[in-house]
């Protein structure tokens, strides 16, 4: 279908091929900022039932159009620039964190066949795109000339980078199992009769938990903050931000803790398959995606692991600086160089069978 539209548009030449970019970028960015505002608003919605408080419940039917009202507060605000601030990098540094973190929805297939670009090195260009996002922390922090900022900056980026690590690691173990770098070829190794055992969660475990507790940590969310610790820095790399400029990082933090849940999703839990794959082969019209597999699938799944960022926000107290440095390099790393290690046994030895 996608073929088919990109085909008709090619045709009108240059005309079409502006179109055709576009609507790509329409397509990614729509969505995401909306689902963006929707996660914002259960995120309050769901701590403060945690607190055993309403959350928002004044603008729109129960709230739900707060955090656009809260969107059109921020973009009618003046952005103030510091005085002494790089003023060209500092207008910069948001679009350089906001451009990669929506490039990479790209590359995530919601069902077979439903994803923008299938492309063979999907996995490594994700992981390239992931780590372009800290360029924009670190000219956030410097640009703004501020100590509390390059501070946030200077934390932010020791974080990601450490936290990179173990997910990459995360991430071979999977290219190591299924053979292959494309997203969907990863989705479709996991199918089988055995259900949600077929999935990569079970011989993967030890890398799925540090899988998502990396990601946790490399958007700077609670309890690993230290980026943002206000009882001590303010807020971080942004703190001179404000208006549409502090929007467009709230954005791009938003946007990356979503990709992280839908990447978990399709990396370790099967994408679109169904938990009850291979256990229920009945032909029933509207609710077979049930047993078959369909996008529904996909969206319930990286709900759940959305979930989880909020679970723990609300739960956690906030980790020191040392301690959230030693767990990365301590306690992830070496567990994850063992399991690549593992993962390579696994398939060497035939103990893991790959697709239906």
């Amino acid at each position: 279908m996608i073929d088919a539209m990109r085909e008709s548009l090619l045709a009108y030449g240059n005309t079409g091929l502006v179109a055709w970019v576009v609507l790509k970028i329409l397509v990614i960015a729509v969505p995401v900022i909306i689902a963006v505002a929707m996660f914002v608003y259960w995120e309050r919605k769901v701590i403060g039932w945690m607190h055993v408080r309403l959350g928002p419940n004044q603008i729109g039917p129960f709230g739900l159009l707060q955090a656009f009202a809260d969107v059109f507060k921020l973009l009618f605000k003046e952005v103030i620039q510091p005085s002494s601030a790089n003023k060209f990098l500092f207008v910069l540094a948001p679009l350089i964190a906001l451009v990669p973190s929506f490039a990479a929805w790209s590359l995530v297939p919601f069902d077979a066949g439903l994803v923008l670009a299938d492309v063979n090195v999907g996995l490594l260009l994700l992981l390239a795109l992931t780590s372009l996002g800290v360029y924009g922390i670190i000219l956030a922090g410097w640009s703004s000339n501020s100590r509390y900022a390059m501070l946030g900056a200077m934390r932010a980026a020791a974080q990601t980078i450490s936290y990179e690590i173990p997910m990459g690691f995360a991430l071979v173990s999977v290219m190591i199992m299924t053979g292959s770098l494309n997203l969907a070829e990863i989705v479709m190794a996991q199918a089988g009769s055995k259900g949600f055992l077929d999935w990569y969660w079970l011989p993967l475990l030890p890398m799925f938990v540090i899988y998502f507790i990396s990601g946790v940590a490399e958007t700077n969310r609670a309890p690993f903050d230290m980026a943002e610790g206000e009882s001590e820095i303010v807020a971080g790399f942004h703190v001179e931000y404000s208006g549409s400029a502090f929007a467009i990082f709230f954005l791009a933090e938003y946007a990356n803790m979503i990709l992280i849940a839908f990447l978990a999703t399709v990396l370790f839990m099967g994408g679109w398959l169904s938990p009850l794959q291979g256990w229920i082969n009945a032909d029933v019209a509207w609710v077979d995606w049930i047993w078959k597999g369909g996008w529904q699938w996909t969206f319930i799944k990286a709900f759940l692991f959305s979930f989880f960022y909020l679970w723990f926000r609300a739960t956690f107290p906030r980790y020191r600086y040392d301690q959230i440095m030693r767990l990365g390099w301590k306690v992830f790393i070496p567990i994850t160089i063992v399991w690549v290690v593992v993962a390579a046994c696994l398939k060497y030895f035939g103990l893991v069978t790959i697709g239906a």
